[in-house]
């Protein structure tokens, strides 16, 4: 990942998070509105909703009893929203063996203390963005789970972590900041273990070829708009996902478009920034967040013209 582009993800997430927190809670993705986006919802439920589908739409947790040590990769985890969330829901699975504060094998990317508990259900959380990292932790502490968490600062382009190293690979809106998709999607295969499964959510744009079309040069200049905003590298088609995955030592790939269900969210967002205390909060946390609060609209348009894409993969390793 190059350093000017790193920096300028550190910087929109060091600037951001605390405000978007305090206005719309832990969760810093999209939500899920049923799957022609026409139900209502308050908006930390539709994020919920969202995590829920994906997991069930990926067959995760199976109906077989989870019965050894269960690690969790969270890729670009935030403040730790999904980490906690996935951490919290895979050790409350009825009539398996997995336990917050049972026995278990020690876990090398844990810490001394951690693995002194011997928690069998663990999760790590990874972020470019120190002030996640250590908000996330505070988070973890609040909700008496720092035993089974660990948040670090990394590059998911080089991940430190040993091959084969956790059974749930979890990604969910980070893929759009990865300079190289390949990579990116490597590296997750990598430190999945076999039998593991990946879940990937990613902002996409348009499918193109023959059939629908190569991007406008109007287009172009929309996504050019965005990518600078939210520091994104480049985004791509969820076909050409489809492909990189396809290329790995990976089973049972689907693929799915949820674009209709998540696309009422931003219309979401903006209604909920007009408050005064979201007001507020903006003018005091910087040009870097002002900036991607003014282009929510950029987001909302491109959903209703079908430029923006919300892709979904899952996998088998």
């Amino acid at each position: 990942m190059t350093s000017t582009l790193y920096q300028q993800i550190q910087q929109l997430y060091d600037a951001s998070s605390g405000l978007w927190e305090q206005v719309w809670g832990e969760h810093m993705h999209h939500g899920y509105y049923g799957p022609d986006g026409n139900l209502k919802k308050e908006r930390r439920q539709a994020q919920i909703d969202l995590i829920e589908e994906l997991l069930a739409w990926a067959g995760v947790p199976s109906e077989k009893a989870l019965c050894e040590p269960y690690r969790i990769l969270d890729v670009g985890c935030g403040i730790g929203g999904s980490t906690l969330y996935l951490t919290e829901k895979f050790s409350s699975i009825p009539q398996n063996n997995l336990k917050l504060d049972g026995g278990g094998d020690q876990d090398y990317s844990r810490s001394p203390e951690q693995n002194k508990t011997g928690a069998r259900v663990t999760a790590t959380g990874i972020t470019l963005s120190p002030v996640q990292a250590n908000r996330a932790t505070e988070r973890a502490k609040i909700a008496g789970l720092e035993s089974n968490v660990n948040f670090l600062v990394a590059d998911a382009l080089n991940m430190p972590f040993p091959d084969e190293s956790f059974d749930l690979v979890w990604s969910l809106e980070s893929g759009e900041h990865m300079p190289d998709k390949i990579k990116f999607l490597q590296e997750c295969c990598r430190v999945l273990k076999p039998g593991g499964t990946l879940i990937l959510a990613t902002w996409c744009h348009r499918p193109v070829g023959e059939t629908a079309g190569e991007l406008t040069d109007e287009e172009r200049k929309q996504l050019a708009e965005i990518y600078r905003v939210y520091a994104l590298p480049y985004v791509i088609s969820l076909p050409e996902y489809e492909e990189i995955v396809r290329s790995l030592p990976l089973t049972s790939i689907r693929t799915a478009d949820w674009s209709k269900a998540v696309a009422p969210f931003w219309d979401v967002v903006i209604d909920s920034a007009l408050t005064p205390s979201a007001i507020w909060g903006l003018l005091t946390s910087g040009w870097t967040t002002i900036q991607a609060a003014l282009a929510l609209g950029l987001m909302s348009r491109g959903y209703q013209s079908g430029l923006i894409r919300f892709g979904m993969i899952c996998a088998v390793k």
